[in-house]
């Protein structure tokens, strides 16, 4: 898969860890988009599903995940949230959490190269 070499190749990271992570924040997009976004955007992205299954999951899921965090920042998390709860998968995966800055450029640029602008700026919608 295209973006999974550009992962391994730009970040160091192994096959399984970009396929994780990158799983992570499509997860993230299908939890906040609309499935009609978010199929605009699967449409795009060769092997999203194989990502999908790969993400690690957590207890609660990832909605549980983001509550449940959100309630220890104090509430209303939104970004915040959403944020903590892929440094939790990312820890899974056995990377930093700065690596979540360093996935969502290639991941976004990747889109764009497949979907055009309109894709990648539902994207970026809810991965910055």
């Amino acid at each position: 898969m295209e973006l999974l070499q550009l992962l391994t190749e730009n970040l160091g990271v192994s096959e399984e860890q970009a396929q994780g992570g990158a799983g992570l924040l499509f997860k993230l997009a299908q939890d906040k988009l609309g499935s009609g976004d978010f199929q605009q955007v699967a449409d795009s992205v060769p092997g999203i599903e194989d990502m999908l299954s790969a993400a690690p999951s957590e207890g609660g899921g990832l909605m549980g995940k983001i509550g449940g965090l959100m309630s220890s920042f104090g509430g209303g998390g939104g970004k915040l949230g959403d944020l903590a709860s892929l440094a939790g998968g990312f820890s899974n995966l056995n990377l930093d959490t700065d690596m979540v800055g360093k996935f969502i450029p290639v991941i976004l640029s990747f889109v764009q190269s497949k979907g055009g602008d309109s894709i990648k700026d539902l994207l970026a919608g809810v991965l910055k």
